[in-house]
C-alpha cells in the first residue's frame, strides 16, 4: 500500500482532502474546510506536475495557511459591515422609538407605557403628561429620553 501511495501521491492528497472536508462537517468553524481544500488542491497539482514530498508539504502548508489567512480576514470584513444585533436586548431595540407618556415627569423621572410593560424612563427635564418623546438611549433599566421635536 505504501508503494502505491509513493507511486501516486496525488490520491494521497485527494484522500486527505476528503476526509478533511468531511471532518468538516462535524462542526470546526471553517479550518478543516481549508486545510481540506489546500489538499485537495496539491493532490491535483501534483497530479499535473510531478513534485517531490518536500515540496508537497511545503504547498500544502502555505496554502492552508493562506487560505485560513483570508478566510480570518474575510470574516473581520463581513462582522464590520453587519449592523448590531439587538435580538433579545429589549431596550436597545427601542433607541430612536417615539411615544406619548401618559404622566407627567417629576424631577425628569417617570414611567412610559411601552406594550404590556412600564419602563422607567428618565429626562433631562420635567414634562408634562401628553408629550410626545424619542428615545435615545438606555442606561441599566432606564430609558433616556428627549422631548420629540
Amino acid at each position: 500500500m505504501l508503494a502505491a501511495i509513493l507511486v501516486h501521491p496525488h490520491w494521497f492528497w485527494l484522500t486527505l482532502g476528503g476526509l478533511l472536508l468531511a471532518a468538516e462537517m462535524l462542526g470546526t468553524s471553517g479550518y478543516l474546510l481549508w486545510s481540506g481544500i489546500s489538499a485537495v488542491l496539491v493532490g491535483l497539482l501534483v497530479w499535473l506536475l510531478p513534485l517531490s514530498w518536500e515540496w508537497q508539504g511545503v504547498i500544502f502548508a502555505l496554502l492552508t495557511m493562506a487560505s485560513a489567512f483570508c478566510w480570518f480576514r474575510w470574516l473581520q470584513r463581513r462582522e464590520r459591515q453587519q449592523t448590531p444585533n439587538t435580538l433579545n436586548q429589549r431596550g436597545n431595540q427601542l433607541i430612536g422609538r417615539h411615544f406619548t407618556l401618559q404622566s407627567g415627569l417629576v424631577d425628569g423621572v417617570g414611567h412610559v407605557k411601552i406594550g404590556d410593560s412600564s419602563w422607567r424612563v428618565q429626562a433631562d427635564s420635567d414634562l408634562p403628561a401628553g408629550s410626545e418623546v424619542t428615545v435615545v438611549a438606555i442606561e441599566g433599566i432606564t430609558l433616556r429620553i428627549t422631548p420629540r421635536l
